[in-house]
């Protein structure tokens, strides 16, 4: 699979697009265009943003096609085993999960694009970038095949499809750390102190890699774009927004900037890696349901807290205020007496970016429970193992087993297996804290490692559809065993 992008009227937010197929066997084609972003999890119909769909064959003859269905079209090739299909995609929406084309720069999505031979996405794929004159420069986790050339490819459909590319006029920094090549582009530059961001990246970076003891790419690229809103992870690179400049107001914008660098840095390894099973491969075409994203998500959003302290740039007391609001968002809504942490997980295609006036009276969300989760979990390991185990090993087991050794992602039953093998014992009620809506015993676990949670109510529920808010704040207990003490200089150097 071939395929070409160009844009000659950018500011109309149209890209041209060309795909050469070759080698069909079949008398009919179907090609696919995903409708949602693997990580994003909301269907997309980027479909309707196809216009002026033709295909001809080499000698230029126009094959006759039709629709199956909102995001398949068929090809009647007959006898041809090549065919070239032309079409423009409207690119005018600005989110990492969809693309956006302007007279300044251009957000590509490959996903949204480009689409694939129905079940072939083992193919390779070459592309070919023509950008508009006033683009000089382009960022990807994609490898160019030659130097200085905007030729690109891709192992498989699924891995273009997980190649974000950004072009336009952003600042790059190409630097290497550890033995592998980095590319930092910025699109708005203003304020970077880039001795200091990259060194911070590369301390990020190095802490990851002492948990997990991999590293699984040989080419890393950071996309740091304009204002906006969000971040996407993928195998070779992460696309983010940024509030449009790196002039900092406070040291603590700075430090949650770099906390959300660090959740789509590991993602790399929790969800790209280590996965739930059915996350791939992928069905484009529809949802694809799984209970466990609050594994993905959250124990991700617990591990932006560890690699930053590992880092050496967040202390324990600012580790545990982070935790402790994780805990405040969750409790402190009427939704966490009526759905579970699994529910959560399944039925985020009902309720991503869901703005229902009765939202938090009826759900809660994986980014606030899941953390709680994988921190209980990281005690109870540590607590019956006399801190020789950790979460972390549960993380390097699902790792090597699963991704490496087995080539897939891992079942629910997977986990548990795994996760009890190494505490050593049942995990039945932390299970419960997933599939139910029991209550927490937070101070069972916390004193584990010598903290203690402060329960009093802040507030006499005079609403009625809201529970009684508590502080929840996590403090340092007075009286603490040897074991208490290590677990919690362990995890916090408190």
């Amino acid at each position: 699979m071939n395929f070409s992008i160009a844009s000659q009227n950018p500011e109309s937010h149209y890209l041209e697009v060309a795909l050469d197929f070759e080698n069909l066997s079949s008398n009919k084609t179907n090609l696919v265009l995903p409708v949602w972003t693997p990580g994003y999890y909301l269907i997309l119909d980027t479909p309707r943003y196809i216009v002026d769909f033709d295909v001809e064959d080499i000698n230029g003859n126009k094959i006759k096609w039709h629709k199956k269905s909102k995001n398949c079209w068929i090809v009647e090739n007959g006898k041809t085993s090549k065919i070239k299909v032309k079409y423009k995609v409207f690119a005018n929406k600005k989110s990492v999960a969809e693309s956006y084309v302007d007279a300044d720069k251009a957000f590509l999505m490959p996903n949204t694009i480009f689409m694939h031979v129905e079940n072939a996405l083992n193919n390779p794929v070459t592309l070919t970038i023509n950008p508009h004159k006033n683009w000089k420069k382009v960022s990807t986790g994609l490898k160019p095949i030659h130097e200085n050339e905007y030729i690109f490819s891709a192992k498989n459909v699924d891995a273009f499809y997980d190649s974000p590319i950004y072009l336009g006029n952003q600042k790059i920094i190409n630097f290497e750390h550890e033995g592998k090549s980095y590319s930092l582009g910025i699109a708005t530059p203003e304020g970077l102190n880039e001795e200091k961001f990259t060194t911070d990246l590369k301390k990020i970076m190095t802490a990851t890699t002492a948990i997990m003891k991999k590293v699984p790419y040989d080419y890393y690229s950071y996309i740091m774009m304009e204002s906006g809103g969000g971040g996407l992870e993928h195998s070779n690179s992460q696309a983010i927004f940024t509030n449009g400049t790196f002039d900092f107001k406070s040291p603590d914008e700075y430090t949650d900037f770099l906390n959300f660098v660090t959740h789509e840095y590991f993602h790399l390894y929790n969800v790209k890696a280590i996965r739930p099973i059915e996350l791939g491969p992928f069905d484009y075409s529809k949802e694809n349901y799984t209970t466990m994203l609050w594994v993905s998500e959250g124990f991700t959003v617990y591990y932006e807290y560890i690699i930053m302290m590992k880092a050496g740039l967040l202390d324990g007391k600012e580790a545990l205020k982070y935790i402790t609001e994780s805990i405040k968002r969750y409790e402190n809504i009427e939704g966490s007496k009526h759905m579970s942490l699994s529910r959560s997980s399944f039925d985020i295609w009902l309720n991503f970016f869901n703005n229902e006036s009765n939202v938090k009276q009826t759900t809660i969300s994986y980014y606030n429970k899941g953390p709680i989760i994988g921190f209980l979990l990281d005690l109870e390991i540590r607590n019956n193992t006399q801190n020789q185990k950790s979460l972390d090993d549960v993380m390097r087991f699902l790792y090597n087993e699963y991704y490496e050794k087995n080539k897939r992602g891992f079942t629910e039953a997977e986990f548990w297996k795994a996760s009890e093998q190494i505490a050593g014992k049942p995990l039945t009620e932390i299970k419960s804290y997933v599939d139910t809506v029991n209550e927490i015993d937070y101070q069972k676990y916390l004193k584990y490692a010598g903290l203690q949670i402060d329960l009093s109510p802040i507030n006499s529920n005079e609403k009625k559809d809201n529970p009684i808010e508590r502080n929840f704040e996590i403090k340092e207990s007075p009286e603490a065993s040897a074991l208490q003490l290590e677990i919690r200089k362990s995890i916090f150097k408190l």
